[in-house]
C-alpha cells in the first residue's frame, strides 16, 4: 500500500515514524491540531502488530480505575500520570466509539472490540487518520534520522531506504521495541534516539514465556490452569506471589500470570539466582481442608483405585504426573492409602514445583522492557528534554506493564499526547 507522492519535495510540520497504536494516535492528533502531518511505516499497512494483540482480538485497555493503572507499570508508572490523566481508559473507549469501534468488558476487566476483531480497530483508526488529512508513506523504511543544523524551520532530516529525504519541523518516534520483529519492531527508533543524544535503558524481555527444567511441562503441554496461585522463589527467597491463569507449553510455561511475573524472574536469572516456581492447584483449600476432602473420598469410595480419585481432583493430563510425583500405584485401592501417602498428594496439589531455567528470546516477548530513558522525556508533553521538536510515544519509551490492556492504553495515551504537543511545537517553531 505504498502511496505515491512528492514527499521529498515537502517540508512537513510533523513527521511520525511508526504506524502502530502510538504512531497512529500521534499522527491523528497532530493533524487535528492543525499540523501538516506525515505518517511513515516500513510495512505495507498500519497496525501490523496491533492486529495480532490479544490473540487477534486486541485487548485495548482495562476497566479498572485509572488511578490503579500506575501500579501495573512498576517503578515507571508515575511517568504516565499526565498521559493517562488526560486520556484515560474511558476517554479511549469514547474515542473508539466515535470512530466506529464499540467495546466490551470481559473477565479481569479486559476491554476488547465488541466484534472481537483487532483488524477492525486498525481499519477504523486508518479511516479516522484519512479524515484528519494525515498523509501516509507505507512500505518504505527509514534508514537514518538527522538534525539539520541551523535550520529552525525544518530541523529534522529523515532519509528513506529509497534515498528520498523528508524534512520536518517536529518528529515523533513511535517505532516500538524489539518484540515480534516480523511486525516491524526492530529497535530502529532506539538507535536513532541514541544517535540524537538520548540514553537507552538496556532492553530485556517483558511479558515473555518461560522455559522450565525436566520434562514435566512437555507432559502437560497445552493444559491451562484457570485459578492457580503461583509463588516464585529466588535462591529460596519468595520474590513473587500471584493468582491467575497459566498455560503449560512444550518448553515450559506461559499464560497471563506467567507473562506478568516474567520480567521479575528474568532479572533474577540474570543475577545468577536459582528460580523455583511453586504452583498451588487448590488455592481455595488449606492443607487441613484438603486433607479432610481426601479422607471423605477414601471413606465414600474406598474400593475405587487411586487414579479414579485423581480424576475428581485434577485435569486428565496431570494425573500421570501426580502418580509419578507421589509414587503411589495407580490401581491402589483408596482404603489402602495411608496418612503419609495422603500428605504426598496434598504436597503435589499445594506445592507442585518446577525449576525456571530461562526465558524465550526477547523477540518473542509481547513487550520490551527498557528503551528511551524517561529522565530525558517530559511526561507532560512526551517531548525530548535534549532536543526541541523531538517526541517519543509508546513502547520505544522505557515503559512496560502487566498483561490486561495496560500496555496498549499507554501507547494510545502517550501517542495522543505526543501528537498534540508536536502540533503545538510546530506552530511555535513556525513563528519568526
Amino acid at each position: 500500500m505504498h502511496e505515491q507522492s512528492t514527499f521529498g519535495k515537502m517540508n512537513w510540520d510533523v513527521a511520525v515514524i511508526g504506524a502502530g497504536p502510538a504512531g497512529m494516535m500521534a499522527a491523528g492528533f497532530a493533524a487535528r491540531g492543525g499540523a501538516r502531518t506525515l505518517l511513515i511505516e516500513k510495512n505495507d499497512r498500519p497496525g501490523k502488530k496491533l492486529n495480532i494483540t490479544g490473540k487477534g482480538r486486541c485487548n485495548i485497555t482495562n476497566d479498572m480505575d485509572i488511578y490503579d493503572f500506575f501500579d501495573h507499570f512498576g517503578r515507571n508508572g508515575r511517568f504516565l500520570h499526565q498521559a493517562l490523566g488526560s486520556f484515560s481508559n474511558q476517554d479511549l473507549r469514547d474515542f473508539l466509539r466515535k470512530i466506529g469501534v464499540e467495546t466490551v468488558v470481559e473477565r479481569g476487566g479486559r476491554i476488547f472490540p465488541a466484534n472481537g476483531d483487532a483488524t477492525h480497530v486498525t481499519i477504523q483508526l486508518e479511516t479516522w487518520l484519512r479524515a484528519m488529512h494525515v498523509s501516509f508513506l507505507f512500505d518504505n523504511a527509514v534508514i537514518s534520522v538527522q538534525v539539520n543544523q541551523g535550520n529552525t524551520q525544518s530541523p529534522f532530516k529523515i532519509t528513506l531506504l529509497d534515498n528520498e529525504v523528508i524534512s520536518s519541523r517536529c518528529l515523533v518516534i513511535a517505532t516500538g521495541g524489539v518484540s515480534y520483529p516480523k511486525t516491524g519492531s526492530s529497535g530502529d527508533g532506539l538507535r536513532w534516539a541514541q544517535q540524537l543524544g538520548h540514553a537507552i535503558v538496556p532492553l530485556q524481555p517483558a511479558l515473555v514465556p518461560l522455559k522450565t527444567g525436566g520434562d514435566q511441562a512437555k507432559k502437560l503441554q497445552g493444559l491451562p490452569l484457570r485459578n492457580a496461585r503461583i509463588r516464585i522463589f529466588a535462591d529460596g527467597k519468595t520474590i513473587a506471589d500471584e493468582f491467575g491463569e497459566m498455560l503449560f507449553t512444550h518448553f515450559g510455561v506461559s499464560g497471563p500470570i506467567i507473562l506478568t511475573l516474567s520480567k521479575t524472574i528474568v532479572k533474577n536469572i540474570e543475577q545468577g539466582k536459582k528460580i523455583t516456581m511453586c504452583i498451588d492447584l487448590k488455592p481455595a483449600l488449606d492443607h487441613s481442608k484438603l486433607d479432610a476432602r481426601l479422607l471423605r473420598e477414601i471413606d465414600n469410595h474406598g474400593k475405587q483405585q487411586f487414579h479414579t480419585m485423581l480424576k475428581r481432583l485434577l485435569p486428565q493430563k496431570m494425573i500421570a504426573v501426580c502418580m509419578e510425583h507421589t509414587a503411589i500405584p495407580f490401581n491402589k485401592p483408596l482404603h489402602q492409602i495411608n496418612a503419609q501417602e495422603r500428605q504426598k498428594v496434598i504436597e503435589f496439589l499445594k506445592d507442585f514445583r518446577m525449576i525456571i531455567t530461562g526465558a524465550l528470546p526477547i523477540e518473542t516477548g509481547m513487550v520490551t522492557a527498557g528503551g528511551v530513558s524517561l529522565k530525558e522525556v517530559d511526561p507532560k508533553t512526551m517531548q525530548s528534554s535534549i532536543l526541541t521538536g523531538l517526541f517519543f510515544a509508546g513502547e520505544v519509551l522505557d515503559i512496560d506493564a502487566d498483561t490486561g490492556g495496560f500496555n496498549l492504553q499507554a501507547a494510545f495515551s502517550t501517542g495522543r499526547m505526543a501528537g498534540l504537543h508536536a502540533a503545538q511545537c510546530s506552530q511555535n517553531l513556525s513563528q519568526p
